[in-house]
C-alpha cells in the first residue's frame, strides 16, 4: 500500500527540515524559515505519529479494531494495541526515510522486542479488564513497517520466545 500524494510531500517536507537542522548542526530555526513556537513537535515526532496513523488506518480497514495509541510507561511504549477477533494485538510501528541502516523490520532487534514485551506484560492486565472482561485472551506481536512511500503488516513478528534469545 503506498502514501498518497499529500501525506508522501508532508513527510518529505519534515525529512528536508530534519536534514537542515542536521546539516547547520542545530535544531534553531534558520532566519529565512519562519520561526516555530516552542512546544512545536519535532520533525521526527510529525513523522513518527503520522506513520502510527497510516498503521492504525491500514489495520483498521484490515478487520482489526484499534483499543490504544502510544501506551507507555518507564519501561517502554508499544505504538498500537488492537484486536483481530478474540486476540489481543500488539503493533510495533517502524517507519523509515532511508534503508541505510538495514531498514525499519531490522530496527526492532532484540532488546526492542524484550522492551516491547516487558510493556505488553505492564499493561496487559488493564487492557483485559476493559476489553475481555477479565480473562487473558491469546496475544500476538505485529510490526507495521513503513519504507519508501510502501507499508508492510507482518503479522505475528515476533514472539515472546523470539525475545528471550540470549545478548551477544
Amino acid at each position: 500500500m503506498g502514501l498518497d500524494a499529500a501525506t508522501a510531500e508532508r513527510i518529505g517536507q519534515a525529512v528536508h527540515i530534519r536534514q537542515a537542522d542536521a546539516r547547520a548542526g542545530t535544531r534553531q530555526p534558520s532566519p529565512d524559515r519562519l520561526t516555530a513556537p516552542e512546544h512545536t513537535p519535532a520533525p521526527a515526532r510529525i513523522l513518527g505519529a503520522r506513520g502510527e496513523a497510516l498503521a492504525a488506518r491500514h489495520l483498521e480497514q484490515a478487520g482489526l479494531e484499534i483499543l490504544a495509541r502510544n501506551l507507555g510507561w518507564k519501561g517502554g511504549e508499544i505504538d498500537l494495541v488492537a484486536r483481530a477477533g478474540p486476540v489481543l494485538v500488539f503493533v510495533e510501528v517502524r517507519l523509515r526515510t532511508r534503508s541505510s541502516h538495514g531498514g525499519a523490520g531490522a530496527s526492532i532487534n532484540a532488546a526492542k522486542r524484550r522492551r516491547l514485551i516487558r510493556t505488553a506484560y505492564y499493561f496487559l492486565p488493564t487492557l483485559c479488564r476493559r476489553h475481555f472482561r477479565g480473562f487473558t485472551p491469546p496475544c500476538r506481536f505485529d510490526a507495521v513497517c513503513i519504507e519508501q512511500g510502501r507499508l508492510q503488516w507482518i503479522p505475528d513478528a515476533f514472539t515472546v520466545q523470539d525475545a528471550a534469545t540470549p545478548r551477544t
